[in-house]
Order: structure tokens, then C-alpha cells, then sequence
């Protein structure tokens, strides 16, 4: 049995610096060509996206064969940083590429009722081409999972009726909800959970779906939801096997939990689904979870900031961080467009998030309905749609997070908005592992062969941490 420190190990780090009528007509000819050929290759990209991933998944189970191909798309920012302006525009730029998207919203901030000029509900409507977008509530979502429990402890009977007593309607919205209903409603778009996820609206398939969480630290513990849980899964289960109680109430609340969400994905059966059926394809779902956040084929992430406001620029540095923490990877930056920006602040800001891809969006009026046509053609435009077309392996090939050295014995890891004081190693398992404590995330490093060993040493040198293995 693994063998557990009740102390970080921690390591001394040294620190190395690191105009006339028919020009104008010709100008707006070129613009609106060059927007049909950003729009293709938003459209294309997406499309060589399902093409791999059908290929891929060829040989896959017919469990798997179900899974939905749509790409998930967030941002993450301060508030007040254009975070919610820029999954609008995104959206719309899917949207009028052609491909079928869906903007998830979750909190009560109207700016996307002004900028799309809908009224937003808590059922999906149609806002436009293309464009469909839904305002999750809470106090709604947690009313169907307690009617599926219900229906299942009816065929049961493992409660007695008593379940069958709950007002659900009745029922507040506690700490935590919104994050669990937020990933629950997530994972069900993109067709990745048990029998929720096969009944998925059948007749809502999206190409695009973007999500503007309640926050960005929400949206962060979302992302990392999947493979955290993981590591809690076996616990649980390991309570459940090897303990009393365990053996006594685990399986009638497995098989609560398994007729009601249809985690083996099998029909219920009076001898039927053993526990272990249950544990393992509850591993499967977590493990399928995790791969989607970390694959850029299946998520994009980008970081959003204001440039007049430090502050912004500072936090969305640290967001790019904590994304990495939570186990993906950021696709780009967006900034809001300023007229007080000159052209020397505006390439220090972007050398300053270098290597990542950045672009500028439109800052975009809140007290009028938008021309989106125009906005797309406008030349602050641009660069944002070309970002958002970028190929996602053109995309994720310039940022690597991590880097193994095996002739140097080392590890990188990319840490980019933490101080070197704020990070913190621990090695609970021998020399097989790593695990990377900062922006209150861990993260879980699993070590080649060819450099397990005992952390040596560890130095902070521009944004990354170098980590010496012996």
C-alpha cells in the first residue's frame, strides 16, 4: 500500500530573471471577401474536428458511438473584463459561419439579452441563423433529476414512498448547486452521460456550444470536475466494498443512482447490474469527462482581459494558470478593443501572454441593438475571427504546458500568473508522480520511467517551473 506524507515537500527555488466614395465601395468589397474565407475555415475546422473524430471512433464501442461531436467553447476573465461580450461574439461568428451553436448562459446578467436583442429563457430558443441560446436556472434543473429519482424509486420501492413525498418545487437553490447543474447540463449537450446524455434533446445537435458560466472560478471547478472526482470515486468505493455499512446501504444506492440516470447503460433488471458494473462504468464517464476537457478537439478555452484596467491583465495572466491547473489548455486571449490604446501598449500586452494566440474583439454597446453583419466586417474584427478559425491542432501546437526531459532528468511546467512562493510540490507515492499545488488547484503530475525518482531541486524561470528528478 501506497505510503502517505503528512507534509508538502518543499524546495528552496532560485529565481532567473527572466477617401473617396469608390475606394471606400472597393475597401468594403475586400472586407466582406476576406469574412467569407474566415467563415470557411471556421466552418472547415470544425468539420476536419468531426472527420478525425470519426475516424477515431471507428473502433469504438457502441456506447461511445453516441457521444456527440460538438466542440465546447468558454472564457474566462475578471468580471467585467468583456467575458460575456466575447462568448456573444464567438456565437455569432459560428453561428453566421453555418454552424449550428448554442450559447449557454448561466447567471441573471442581461448584457447577452442587449447584444443579441432577444430575451433569453430558461428553455432554448432560436435567436437568430444558427443561433440558439438558453439561460440556465437552477431552481428548474434540480427538478427533473429528483422526478427521474422518484420514477426509479418507484419501480424500487427502496424508499418506501418516502421519496415520492419530496415538493421538489419547494426546494432552494444551496452552495455548490449551480456548479453541479451547470456540469450536469454541460455533459448533457455534449452527449457524455449515461441515459441523460442518449435522451439528450434529439432534436438539438450542435456543432457549437459556448458556455458563460456565473464566474470564472465556477467555470474552472467545472473543468476540473471530472478527473478530481476520480480520485474521490475510488474512495467512495472503497468504503463501499470493504466496509459494513458499506456492503449494507452501497448497492440499493447504486442501484437508485443506476435506474434513475442509467449509468451502466443497461435496463434494469430485478437480478441484474452487479455494483461492480456500476463503479466501473462510473470510472468510464469520469474518465470520458476528463478527456473532453483536456482534448482541444472537444474544448477551447480563452482567456478574456480589459487592457486599460491592470488588474484585468493581471487575472486573466493567473486564469491561464489555473486553467492549466484544472488539467486544459487555453486556446488563446482576447482583449476588448480601446481607443486609448496605442500601438506600444497594445504589443506589450500581447507579449506578455506570448505564446498564446491573441486577438482584439469589438467593444460593443450595451444601450443599442447590434449590426452583427457590420461587426463582423469591421477590421477590429478580424483578428478575433481568424483566432476563433485557427485549426485546433495549429492552435494547441504552440503552447505546451508540460515537458519532460529525460537527459536532463526534468520537468517544465508552464505556470504562468503565479509567484514562485505561491507554488508548492508534494510526492505522495514514491517517484512515480508529481503533485503541483497553486491558484487552489492540484494537479496530479504522472512521471516517465525514465525520470521517477525523488525531486532533487526546482527553480522559477520565466513563467515555468523547472523541476529536477534524482
Amino acid at each position: 500500500m501506497s505510503s502517505f506524507l503528512s507534509s508538502p515537500v518543499l524546495f528552496p527555488y532560485s529565481n532567473s530573471n527572466s477617401n473617396s466614395n469608390s475606394n471606400s465601395s472597393l475597401l468594403s468589397r475586400l472586407r466582406r471577401k476576406k469574412s467569407q474565407v474566415i467563415l470557411v475555415r471556421a466552418a472547415s475546422s470544425v468539420n476536419n474536428v468531426d472527420s478525425s473524430s470519426s475516424s477515431s471512433s471507428s473502433s469504438s464501442s457502441s456506447s461511445s458511438s453516441n457521444t456527440s461531436t460538438a466542440r465546447l467553447i468558454t472564457f474566462l476573465g475578471k468580471g467585467g473584463s468583456g467575458k460575456t461580450t466575447s462568448a456573444v461574439f464567438a456565437a455569432q461568428h459560428y453561428a453566421m459561419a453555418g454552424l449550428s451553436t448554442c450559447l449557454v448562459l448561466h447567471g441573471q446578467d442581461r448584457t447577452a439579452d442587449y447584444l443579441l436583442n432577444c430575451k433569453i429563457k430558461s428553455s432554448p430558443i432560436v435567436c437568430s441563423d444558427n443561433l440558439s441560446v438558453v439561460r440556465l436556472e437552477t431552481t428548474k434543473m434540480l427538478l427533473e433529476p429528483l422526478n427521474e429519482l422518484k420514477q426509479a424509486d418507484s419501480r424500487l420501492n427502496l424508499t418506501q414512498g418516502v421519496l415520492e413525498g419530496v415538493v421538489g418545487e419547494e426546494l432552494g437553490v444551496l452552495p455548490g448547486m449551480d456548479s453541479i447543474f451547470s456540469a450536469l447540463a454541460l455533459v448533457r449537450l455534449l452527449g457524455i452521460f449515461g441515459k441523460w446524455a442518449r435522451k439528450n434533446h434529439q432534436k438539438d445537435k450542435f456543432d457549437i456550444i459556448i458556455y458563460d458560466g456565473i464566474s470564472t472560478e465556477e467555470t474552472l471547478r467545472i473543468i476540473g470536475a471530472s478527473s478530481k472526482a476520480r480520485l474521490y470515486l475510488k474512495y467512495l468505493r472503497s468504503m463501499a466494498e470493504k466496509t459494513d455499512l458499506g456492503r449494507l446501504a452501497g448497492p440499493s444506492f447504486l442501484r437508485l443512482a443506476d435506474e434513475a440516470m442509467g449509468i451502466s447503460g443497461k435496463s434494469f433488471q430485478l437480478n441484474g447490474i452487479m455494483s461492480a458494473e456500476i463503479w466501473d462504468s462510473l470510472e468510464k464517464i469520469l474518465e470520458r469527462g476528463t478527456s473532453t476537457f483536456s482534448e482541444p478537439h472537444q474544448f477551447g478555452c480563452f482567456v478574456v482581459m480589459d487592457p486599460n484596467i491592470p488588474t484585468s491583465l493581471n487575472s486573466a495572466l493567473r486564469y491561464w494558470g489555473c486553467a492549466i491547473q484544472a488539467g486544459t489548455q487555453v486556446s488563446g486571449a482576447f482583449a476588448i478593443a480601446s481607443p486609448h490604446l496605442d500601438v506600444e501598449s497594445m504589443e506589450n500586452i500581447k507579449k506578455n501572454f506570448s505564446p498564446l494566440p491573441f486577438a482584439f474583439i469589438p467593444n460593443l454597446s450595451k444601450g443599442s441593438s447590434q449590426d452583427w453583419n457590420a461587426i463582423m466586417l469591421n477590421n477590429t474584427s478580424e483578428s478575433a475571427r481568424d483566432l476563433l478559425s485557427l485549426p485546433v491542432d495549429q492552435k494547441h501546437r504552440m503552447v505546451s504546458s508540460i515537458d519532460f526531459d529525460a537527459a536532463r532528468k526534468s520537468v517544465t511546467l508552464l505556470m504562468p500568473g503565479f509567484d514562485k512562493s505561491e507554488i508548492r510540490l508534494y510526492q505522495y507515492r514514491g517517484g512515480s508522480e508529481l503533485l503541483v499545488e497553486a491558484g487552489d488547484q492540484r494537479r496530479v503530475i504522472f512521471l516517465p520511467p525514465e525520470i521517477q525518482g525523488k525531486v532533487r531541486g526546482a527553480k522559477f524561470s520565466d513563467r515555468s517551473l523547472v523541476i529536477t528528478m534524482g
